[in-house]
């Protein structure tokens, strides 16, 4: 996909994330919790994004290696977001509410639990308490890694969030898969393996998922991370829909 040349770049986006086949990715969400688009962003603008780690502007610097989170560094981006990432956000939530909604009711929930409108969950997480933003920025060196970890920042959370690699596996860096490990009930744990061509996204339960069986749909917890980057530096970003105390 080339820059585009003319235009609203924001605009662009959003029109990217509501032309994507998300009759397929719905399906793809329910069959194995989790979905990858097809390439959203051009390389220009995944170096664009990548080349934040060291201009944007951040409320949050964590060394993950301190909190014995792993090993490498994340930035939390302060508000306002830059354009482009206010923009994805803003894109994917209207999309993925309805599915949010579709599986709480199948986990006994309920089944308007979500706002159809980002704004509005965001005017809860404020009314929680939760005021800072928590879309972030990624960067592992060779030797790095991420724990398996939740994002829920809060009592008020949202079921998906997103996440694109901004560098080229197997040119930029190798290793450094993206693993999804779910927790299935009365059975072994289960790992999906996922390496997403750069600008794609990944689509991902941020705490659980339903999961169909022969008495109707169960929960399965869901934790995700970063296996150990082999060589090079991968640079990816993460979009949090709920934001954090």
């Amino acid at each position: 996909m080339n820059s585009p040349a003319t235009g609203s770049h924001t605009a662009l986006l959003q029109e990217r994330v509501d032309g994507l086949a998300w009759d397929k990715l719905h399906d793809e969400l329910d069959a194995r919790g989790f979905a990858v688009t097809a390439p959203l962003l051009s390389t220009r603008e995944t170096q664009d994004l990548s080349d934040l780690f060291a201009a944007g502007r951040f409320r949050a610097t964590i060394d993950m290696a301190r909190y014995r989170f792993g090993d490498g560094r994340y930035r939390y981006f302060d508000h306002p977001l830059p354009d482009a990432i206010a923009e994805l956000r803003g894109a994917f939530y209207p999309h993925l509410a309805p599915i949010a909604n579709e599986w709480s009711g199948r986990l006994g929930g309920d089944p308007g639990a979500f706002p159809l409108e980002h704004e509005d969950l965001l005017t809860r997480c404020r009314a929680a308490g939760q005021e800072r933003p928590t879309p972030l920025i990624l960067r592992y060196g060779a030797g790095d890694w991420n724990a398996l970890h939740q994002d829920l920042y809060g009592d008020v959370f949202f079921p998906f969030q997103v996440l694109t690699v901004l560098s080229e596996p197997g040119v930029d860096y190798e290793g450094g898969e993206f693993v999804l490990m779910e927790q299935r009930p009365r059975a072994q744990s289960r790992a999906h393996v996922i390496t997403p061509p750069r600008g794609a996204f990944v689509i991902f339960p941020t705490q659980q998922r339903p999961n169909a069986g022969k008495r109707g749909d169960h929960r399965v917890g869901v934790r995700h991370g970063v296996s150990t980057v082999t060589r090079g530096r991968r640079t990816a970003l993460g979009i949090i829909f709920h934001d954090a105390r």
